[in-house]
């Protein structure tokens, strides 16, 4: 099949979340079928020859990132309809290259009919970019909106948490207003796509909730196990010190939320037991929120690095102190595949069915989360048995539920279906 892909920004180098979760769709799909890439560039991105998307897609077209104002976007927030996303990559020009390329014919004898339209999916990847399906002639073309996160749902939890604290009340009626939006809009969107992918189990029922005759089907996130085994690479592990690791995009509100309550919760309660406690943050763009935390000598920020897996060899534990968010977690599958053994809320494991004791240890209070941590600390004095073994099962959980390959047949098995309708009609 010929997929025209459509991502909010440049797949490669696959640096977090939704660039990797791009990057690997692209690069496993286009090994059987014919991929084109539509993108937004970043201020910063590149596109240099020797990318492997070329190797991947047929064609690619970049788009400068739209930019908005601080005036327009207090605006758009009490006059337009429209959430917030929908509004962060609108863009006329990238518009004017949907319509040229959607339009366009490809060999008729490829279809065996006349006219035959140039994409047979067209795959929108994230709620930004949902507006660019109204171009597609859904007779002839299947649109498949892959959402990432459920949108409305991470709002309403963004609201949730900042309501308790009174500091954060602006950010909380940001998210209530996004959460009114985001209600309506998530089920038109939905609605409207010939098939929704939601990544994990729980965002497909909330989806449901708000959009019931949509099509939803459900393709985690997931790995490359071959990328997180040590191989070479030496752990610079400190043995005088408990190294716990957090990683993630450090300007994404859930992560900074996860990193302030560990930080101001959750490690004052181990400093007195084991005092050579490290916190190792480990993400691009700190924002601003973090910066009360760099002058503790506990805390190491480290903004962007080259690479994740030598911080994960070097860690003795690592936490997903999570209080807000949804989807299935990277940061949860590297630090599995990894063979890290993990502490998490149930929040930031959720839609990946791990079972507390087994996989990883599971908290949801300060003192529970501290609790946690303090065996582990316990277990590395005595050898970490305990350690081992909880990473040696969530590797193994990983490999059985959580490689592309187990995942990408999904997507096949969607276009398939998808394809047969329209033709059918």
């Amino acid at each position: 099949m010929h997929i025209l892909f459509l991502t909010p920004q440049v797949p490669y180098p696959p640096r977090q979340g939704t660039s990797i979760r791009n990057y690997n769709l692209i690069a496993h799909l286009a090994q059987r079928h014919t991929v084109d890439l539509l993108t937004f560039m970043a201020p910063g991105d590149e596109m240099p020859p020797h990318s492997p998307l070329y190797q991947h897609c047929r064609r690619i077209g970049t788009v400068p990132q739209p930019t908005r104002s601080t005036t327009r976007r207090l605006s758009d927030l009490v006059r337009s309809p429209l959430p917030d996303m929908a509004l962060r990559l609108e863009s006329p020009i990238m518009h004017q290259l949907m319509t040229t390329w959607i339009t366009g014919t490809q060999n008729a004898t490829q279809h065996g009919t006349q006219n035959a339209p140039l994409y047979d999916i067209v795959q929108i990847e994230g709620i930004e970019l949902a507006q660019y399906a109204n171009h597609v002639d859904r007779s002839k073309s299947a649109v498949i909106f892959d959402d990432h996160n459920c949108e409305y749902l991470l709002q309403q939890r963004n609201a949730l948490t900042d309501l308790r604290n009174p500091r954060r009340w602006h950010a909380a009626a940001y998210s209530l207003v996004q959460w009114a939006k985001l209600h309506r809009y998530e089920a038109a969107v939905c609605r409207a796509a010939q098939a929704v992918v939601a990544v994990s189990q729980p965002d497909r029922a909330a989806l449901q909730r708000i959009a019931p005759g949509a099509n939803i089907h459900v393709a985690p996130n997931g790995i490359d196990l071959a990328a997180y085994e040590t191989g070479e690479r030496t752990a610079q592990r400190n043995p005088n010190r408990f190294t716990l690791l957090f990683t993630g995009k450090m300007d994404y509100r859930p992560n900074i939320d996860a990193v302030l309550w560990f930080a101001e919760q959750v490690l004052p309660r181990l400093i007195s037991t084991v005092p050579a406690i490290h916190f190792q943050v480990v993400g691009m763009n700190p924002h601003p929120r973090l910066d009360c935390l760099r002058d503790s000598p506990h805390i190491e920020i480290t903004g962007a690095v080259p690479a994740i897996p030598p911080y994960l060899d070097a860690a003795d534990a690592y936490v997903i102190p999570m209080r807000v968010g949804g989807g299935t977690r990277f940061k949860a599958l590297e630090a599995m595949a990894a063979r890290k053994a993990i502490v998490s809320t149930r929040l930031g494991i959720e839609g990946i069915d791990v079972r507390d004791e087994h996989e990883m240890l599971l908290a949801d209070s300060p003192a529970t989360f501290a609790a946690a941590i303090l065996r582990l600390a316990d277990d590395k004095r005595q050898g970490a048995p305990l350690a081992k073994e909880l990473g040696q099962t969530a590797h193994a959980f990983i490999a059985a539920h959580y490689t592309w390959q187990q995942i990408i047949p999904t997507f096949d098995q969607i276009y398939a279906q998808i394809h047969a309708q329209i033709h059918a009609t």
